[in-house]
């Protein structure tokens, strides 16, 4: 097989890439399994149970519903709308709202970036990209949005007169043939050739819809559509990063933070023997964030890492996506500096440990003086012991693709102290952890370190337009990444 051959293998991003453009090109994807490790029902009903919403009674019933299921002795139909039945009287929008709120809390993190990958490299190939579910709208929807998808195929709520859920589901109801069904009135619709369409699905069930594309995609498939799979010669990908290895992630994790003892200790050796409290900090700073990293099988591409020597000490912002951001960013850097964290993180086991040990600075944010006098605190440190400082301007995490509005405090810093304000600009970090995980996934994640911006000429009424200036470049890096020799690094 030649290299060109094997970097467009069926089910990759690279095969996508080198596809037809346009939207007769319709990409099919379920939902559990395929996108979402695990079922999303499953977190919808443990929430409800921690609410109480479910008593013994219904949990015993949907229990009882679902063995039938399996042994083949009730629909599918049957089963959902046991389910269901618990919702009934409730308005459709009040569950939407919350809905949204568990998605972002519970399920955005077990999405796979590698299924991720593949949805936006179909999407920039201007094809249409469907979500094809047998989930009901409030577990599929927000899922949707999330991932920048317009349309949805799904199960949908029979509604009462005022807007409130029966408890029954629209027919015919999706789910095994009736997905492929859905999928050809679809297509239908839009004037689309399924034999040039794709549907990537894990369930045993969607083997009909498989038979019906041109391009079988099966992704984490189950034993029956893994065997289908090899008799017809489907390329079968699983992805790995999200899901099972969730626990061994989290394991992983927490021995990483073991280390952070001993690696202190040591450190704190180096400063007792050199006299040099400093010097037994930058042990643990250069050693401690890449051994983190790579103990999770995290791998950082870092372009123009240069530029994180040649001005120091200086003002280090990055983008800020999850709570291993400043992991990033700290193994970047590596010695001579500290950071500023909001208050939160001052009990968190990584950021809040490390912080303690680094000096950092916790700020109140919901408290605009105490914020103010954290960051003059902050100031003092710099100017005083010569440090460098690591801070997101955005503030807070934000979702997979916005860039939040970034805010004064650290380019008043820079004013302040006269320091060069260098851009880190971090690329995939979604891949290792999504916005409220606690647990680091193994992924690739890649790093540009643009050159120092001095401050010196900055003023007041200019600096609103120079933080505007420089977002624009984040923007612009991260929408079209540098490569080596680069002018942009």
């Amino acid at each position: 097989m030649s290299p060109r051959s094997a970097a467009r293998l069926p089910g990759t991003v690279a095969e996508v890439n080198g596809s037809p453009e346009g939207p007769e090109i319709a990409a099919f994807f379920d939902l559990d399994g395929t996108i979402v490790a695990g079922f999303t029902v499953t977190v919808h009903t443990k929430d409800k149970i921690r609410k109480g919403e479910f008593g013994v009674v219904e949990i015993a019933q949907i229990l009882a519903t679902a063995y039938q299921f399996q042994m083949g002795r009730t629909s599918f139909q049957e089963m959902a709308e046991a389910g269901l039945a618990t919702l009934k009287g409730r308005p459709l929008g009040e569950l939407e709202e919350q809905s949204e709120k568990l998605f972002l809390r519970k399920i955005a993190d077990l999405i796979y970036p590698e299924t991720r990958a593949l949805i936006q490299a179909h999407l920039d190939r201007g094809h249409r990209v469907v979500l094809c579910s047998s989930a009901t709208s409030i577990q599929v929807e927000p899922v949707a949005r999330y991932l920048g998808i317009d349309e949805v195929v799904c199960n949908r709520f029979i509604l009462d007169a005022e807007g409130k859920v029966t408890g029954k589901l629209v027919a015919p109801v999706i789910w095994g043939e009736g997905k492929a069904t859905a999928a050809q009135r679809y297509a239908a619709t839009h004037d689309i050739d399924l034999a040039h369409c794709y549907f990537y699905a894990d369930g045993d069930e969607d083997v009909a819809l498989m038979h019906l594309v041109g391009n079988p995609r099966p992704t984490n498939p189950g034993p029956e559509l893994t065997r289908v799979a090899e008799k017809r010669g489907w390329p079968v990908t699983r992805h790995r990063s999200r899901g099972a290895g969730g626990i061994g992630s989290l394991v992983r994790t927490l021995v990483g933070v073991s280390a952070l003892g001993p690696l202190t200790a040591g450190a704190l050796g180096v400063g007792l023997l050199t006299g040099d409290k400093r010097a037994g900090l930058n042990v643990l700073t250069s050693t401690w964030p890449r051994l983190m990293l790579e103990a999770n099988g995290v791998r950082l591409n870092v372009i123009g890492e240069e530029n994180a020597l040649s001005a120091r000490p200086a003002i280090f912002v990055f983008n800020h996506r999850n709570n291993f951001d400043p992991l990033i960013a700290g193994a970047v850097v590596k010695d001579n500096f500290t950071f500023v964290a909001k208050a939160e993180l001052k009990t968190h086991p990584i950021i809040g440990t490390f912080g303690r040990v680094m000096d950092g600075v916790f700020i109140e944010r919901s408290d605009a003086a105490s914020s103010v006098a954290s960051l003059r605190e902050a100031e003092a440190l710099l100017i005083s012991r010569g440090l460098s400082l690591i801070i997101a301007p955005e503030g807070t995490r934000q979702d997979r693709v916005a860039l939040g509005p970034f805010k004064k405090g650290p380019f008043r810093m820079a004013m302040a102290t006269g320091l060069p304000i260098v851009p880190v600009v971090i690329r995939n970090a979604s891949d290792l952890a999504g916005r409220g995980g606690s647990a680091i996934n193994a992924a690739t994640v890649d790093v540009a370190v643009l050159p120092a911006i001095s401050t010196a000429d900055w003023t007041p009424a200019t600096m609103g337009e120079r933080i505007e200036a420089l977002r624009s470049t984040y923007l612009d890096i991260l929408g079209d990444w540098p490569q080596e020799g680069d002018s942009r690094v």
